[in-house]
């Protein structure tokens, strides 16, 4: 039981959100944190978790046209995901965030708390400040807590970065507005000198905010939900113009999102070494990564995600009988080339028919080439399955010449 305050209704959290018949305060957790920080990892726990017993409405934003993380949240839950896209939340889309908080309200008996994950780039002062300015809002929601996801690895990078003049610096104000901070990825970080000294470079912007060590974002919600932490008074003394609507908010311009979204398959051999070789090349420009591939031969969904060089992949959960099987990506990063991008990932899309069909006889590149007939076509994502004249079993990713070609 949360006990609001004076004013306001008491809420019953685990058996619903309305109390004696009057319409209920709904408290809200703003969970941000800078690009590839594990934000969305901690949402996949909150919703998958038993133990706190409530039933979430989630309102996303991401940083560019095209949305990832709606996919990768849990498919196994039953929350309501609102998507506030194209723009920062802090900024362009705030009007938007406000008609979706008003919208939600009309079936507040549906569920028992909002969580809004803003995008890695979101300054939280904008979001927090329309709890406290839009009278509307203050009659509707309470901010419980500001939850910060740091990337222990990469995060006092972050801090340290230098901005253009009169542009915030993101991670920092995520830091000092947080009521809670999640040092997330320890395992990236070998010493724990190195980690206290993170937590003391955290502690200098933010004296006040506890710091919670994990790994892969696995924290107990009952450590950040219903916490009733959010005290306006603490950011008063660091931010004494914090309710000032007219106060200006910056982004580096030399930060930008590209995304593409493609119907059809791709080839994962093509895709994973087209990657490789950006992130090699460029991974010091790629703040964040992610993206969401049908793969051809595949009935799982390919999901990767990175940031700068640190890159992971895996096949997770079925495509659905009827849903359309597109693949998706998002890139943010600086000074990124556009049409590179866009270029790069349509030429892994399966446009043509393959060359060759089954029972035909080919050669097979197995460090010089041998014969052998094709068995399956499109077998766990390769083009080809050839079983060669000697009985083994081998795989042509793709299909060209240089893994297999006409006997």
């Amino acid at each position: 039981m949360l006990q609001e305050s004076a004013g306001l209704q008491s809420i019953d959290h685990v058996r619903g959100m309305w109390k004696n018949g009057k319409a209920p305060i709904v408290p809200v957790t703003v969970l941000t944190g800078f690009l590839g920080s594990g934000k969305t990892t901690l949402m996949n726990h909150i919703l998958n978790d038993t133990t706190h017993q409530m039933k979430f409405a989630v309102i996303e934003n991401e940083f560019g046209e095209v949305g990832i993380d709606e996919r990768i949240l849990s498919e196994n839950v039953e929350e309501e995901v609102i998507e506030v896209m194209n723009g920062c939340i802090c900024c362009t889309v705030r009007g938007d965030l406000v008609e979706s908080l008003k919208r939600l309200y009309k079936r507040v008996a549906s569920f028992n708390g909002i969580i809004i994950e803003t995008t890695g780039l979101a300054d939280p002062a904008p979001v927090v400040q329309t709890f406290f300015i839009d009278e509307e809002i203050k009659k509707m929601y309470k901010l419980d807590s500001v939850i910060t996801v740091t990337d222990a690895k990469h995060i006092v990078e972050r801090l340290d970065e230098k901005k253009p003049e009169g542009v915030e610096n993101e991670a920092v104000e995520q830091v000092a507005f947080a009521d809670k901070v999640i040092l997330n990825k320890i395992d990236l970080v070998a010493k724990e000198e190195d980690l206290l000294n993170i937590e003391k470079r955290i502690r200098g912007i933010n004296p006040t905010a506890s710091v919670l060590r994990c790994k892969f974002a696995d924290i107990d919600p009952k450590q950040i939900l219903n916490i009733n932490a959010f005290e306006l008074s603490r950011v008063l003394d660091f931010d004494p113009e914090f309710l000032d609507e007219n106060q200006e908010h910056q982004h580096d311009e030399t930060v930008t999102s590209v995304g593409c979204r493609l119907e059809g398959e791709m080839n994962i051999e093509m895709m994973t070494r087209w990657i490789q070789r950006l992130i090699t090349e460029d991974g010091a420009n790629l703040y964040r990564y992610k993206g969401i591939l049908a793969v051809k031969g595949k009935e799982e969904k390919f999901i990767f995600q990175g940031v700068g060089m640190l890159f992971t992949a895996s096949f997770e959960g079925k495509w659905k009988k009827n849903e359309k099987r597109e693949s998706r990506f998002v890139f943010i990063g600086k000074n990124l080339d556009s049409e590179f991008l866009k270029f790069g990932f349509e030429a892994c899309l399966v446009t043509k028919p393959l060359r060759f069909k089954l029972g035909d006889v080919v050669k097979a590149n197995v460090g010089r080439f041998e014969k052998g007939k094709v068995i399956k076509l499109w077998d766990d994502g390769n083009a080809y399955r050839i079983k060669l004249d000697n009985g083994q079993d081998v795989w042509a990713p793709v299909d060209v010449d240089n893994y297999v070609r006409a006997a």
